[in-house]
């Protein structure tokens, strides 16, 4: 199984029988300012309806898009309703939280999670191989809630998203707030990962990826 990360919260994800899978594509404007998403996917998952996380029209392929539980191409989609801000839905609405599993590797994508996730939340999570999780806080969960996160779920690898850099221009934090004092962090000068069962870290690991758009 590869991951790409295109920018954002969005990702690419491809399975070794070349089934893609693209997370919350966004809509290029003044302050997201990643390349407009012009890959092809079989699926797309949706988080929530915010643009920056909806823009399933950019997607070519005539993909099938899923919101929720579902089971697309033999890939069963597990959705967990959570919600956008810390105050259930009130300031931002609901969020769902995506895990699926490609070539026996479990893939957990939060979306823009907004809060701690609550212990029946993170029993029906499950085993988690490989964690995308918003890090830059004030529309999601910041790095403090977020390194909380990780240290619940436990997954093998990391990879943080929806933080600012010279492409997003969002009033959020940067990646390096939520990498200071963490160990086995692998910073990449690659936009794409390849990730085998049997063959994931033993304890965690953080990978963060240069964005392919």
């Amino acid at each position: 199984m590869k991951i790409k990360w295109l920018g954002h919260a969005s990702f690419m994800i491809t399975s070794e029988t070349g089934i893609k899978i693209i997370t919350d594509p966004y809509v290029v404007d003044e302050r997201l300012r990643y390349g407009e998403i012009k890959e092809s996917a079989d699926i797309v998952t949706v988080s929530h309806e915010h643009g920056d996380h909806s823009n399933v029209s950019a997607v070519r392929g005539n993909p099938e898009v899923v919101r929720g539980t579902a089971r697309v191409k033999g890939i069963e989609f597990m959705g967990i309703s959570t919600y956008h801000d810390d105050a259930e839905g009130e300031s931002r609405g609901k969020n769902t939280v995506f895990c699926f599993e490609v070539d026996g590797v479990r893939v957990c994508h939060l979306g823009d999670l907004g809060h701690q996730l609550n212990d029946k939340q993170v029993a029906d999570l499950g085993s988690v191989d490989i964690l995308l999780i918003p890090v830059g806080g004030n529309y999601t969960i910041d790095t403090k809630v977020a390194s909380q996160v990780c240290d619940k779920l436990k997954p093998k690898v990391v990879i943080p998203m929806h933080f600012k850099n010279d492409k997003c221009a969002f009033p959020i934090a940067g990646v390096d707030e939520f990498l200071r004092g963490k160990k086995d962090v692998s910073q990449l000068d690659a936009s794409e990962v390849e990730f085998k069962q049997g063959e994931l870290p033993a304890t965690t690991k953080i990978v963060v990826m240069e964005p392919a758009l």
